[in-house]
């Protein structure tokens, strides 16, 4: 036999093994989570498992060919043109909005500068917000709509002013926004739109999916999302202009655009004459923005490429368990807000939101510690106000209108879990355990 014989059938056997071991490893007791009901959790088996082995063995660890592959993927599933993997969804909003303010965006409404403001709901998640500081915009806070808990499209009109540049948006726990009127807004206005769909892989507005409707839109496959890479990201667009940048940014702003483990794809490598530079300097080595290093490894692609096979899955999972929860949760709306959504929204939700109503004897850490104890795991409002988080005491910002259900949200709003893993004797205890609080302090 040959050593390239050799090698394929060892690379079998150790597939193999891999798969044998996550069998043996997922017997019961071996690893089962803790609590019982958690409020996330992976839908990995033995197939991410072995790819990622695969991957590895290849000894190309770092954003290569199986990336490329999973960024194509990826935006086929949306129906979108362009996607950029990055390592984290947080990267994701960062490069986005960094785009926006590279002096390279030549885009119909200009770039943005430093003090343009960008509208943002004030219950939020840390670096949807992050990413507008670093680039030195100025926040205009917007709002919430409890149930919906995304911004009204009044509030956002009314926020305009002379200085607003883009709107950053957050479709809240996967729960689609009002499109049509933000789309509205956005062109009668001559804003930029990015959609942070980090929580809504899988949710659309009237049959398109979240994330196609501006100008990018970003995803996060943390552990906790829809599909998970362990950690990473996602920016689609339409604009191959606009790719660029996002790849510069990501590639810590290099000038090149050579595929991995590629040189010369311009055929003048040492021909160019860019900024102060002498000619013919490595364009390898010549840098057009000012960017990071961002990008992730062809490991969380392998990963990737698995998920997405399970993607229908999925969805069909988290939406069955969102409405199994909520269905039966409508027992309880004497004394919770149950999540609601807007006409022509079609959400894939990432949890199940609910809020104490006002005037109730209990409070949200009453109910959080019964169902805590109960081995129910919660999660509260994000941030909250994040005005009122101690990293953004001091920062610039601008406050349309009042805050009033941003407030309330931080004061009396948690999530629970709807991913595809819960079993109907889950649901049933966590039904079972609300029953039990309410009827011992809901009187």
């Amino acid at each position: 036999m040959g050593v390239k014989q050799r090698m394929n059938s060892l690379r079998k056997e150790i597939l193999s093994k891999v798969k044998e071991y996550h069998g043996l490893s997922t017997q019961e007791g071996l690893v089962a989570p803790e609590p019982y009901v958690k409020y996330v959790w992976r839908t990995w088996n033995e197939e991410e498992l072995a790819s990622i082995i695969d991957a590895s063995l290849d000894q190309k660890i770092t954003y290569g060919l199986r990336s490329k592959q999973f960024e194509k993927k990826f935006v086929q599933e949306l129906g979108q043109r362009f996607g950029v993997f990055v390592n984290s969804g947080s990267s994701a909003n960062l490069v986005a909005v960094s785009a926006l303010t590279s002096k390279n965006f030549c885009g119909c409404y200009g770039s943005l500068k430093a003090g343009d403001e960008v509208i943002t709901p004030a219950a939020t998640f840390p670096t949807t917000l992050d990413v507008l500081l670093l680039n030195n915009l100025t926040p205009v806070f917007v709002d919430i709509d409890l149930g919906t808990y995304n911004m009204d499209p009044k509030k956002i009109e009314e926020a305009v002013s002379k200085k607003t540049k883009l709107i950053m948006l957050p479709h809240t726990l996967g729960n689609p926004n009002d499109m049509d009127e933000i789309m509205k807004i956005a062109r009668e206005n001559n804003l930029y739109l990015i959609e942070d769909a980090c929580d809504a892989l899988g949710s659309k507005y009237k049959e398109k999916e979240l994330g196609t409707f501006g100008d990018m839109g970003t995803f996060s496959f943390y552990l906790s999302h829809h599909i998970s890479t362990g950690e990473g990201g996602m920016v689609v667009m339409k604009d191959s202009k606009l790719k660029k940048i996002v790849e510069s940014l990501r590639d810590w702003g290099r000038d090149c655009w050579c595929e991995p483990y590629k040189s010369d794809t311009c055929s003048k490598r040492f021909e160019w004459k860019l900024g102060n530079l002498p000619f013919g300097y490595d364009h390898k080595y010549i840098f057009s923005n000012i960017g990071f290093n961002l990008k992730p490894l062809d490991l969380q692609a392998a990963i990737g490429l698995e998920q997405l096979k399970k993607l229908p899955w999925i969805i069909e999972q988290r939406k069955e368990n969102f409405s199994n929860l909520s269905e039966r949760l409508k027992e309880f709306e004497e004394y919770l807000i149950l999540p609601k959504s807007v006409p022509g929204a079609d959400p894939c939700w990432f949890s199940v939101p609910l809020t104490i109503k006002e005037g109730k004897k209990f409070s949200r850490s009453g109910l959080v510690e019964h169902l805590t104890t109960n081995s129910i795991e919660t999660r509260p409002f994000f941030a909250g106000n994040i005005l009122k988080q101690p990293a953004f005491t001091d920062i610039k910002y601008r406050v349309s209108g009042n805050l009033e259900n941003t407030d309330k949200a931080m004061e009396s709003t948690f999530f629970i879990g709807c991913h595809p893993l819960l079993t109907e004797d889950m649901i049933s205890h966590v039904l079972n355990s609300f029953k039990s609080y309410f009827n011992k302090n809901g009187a």
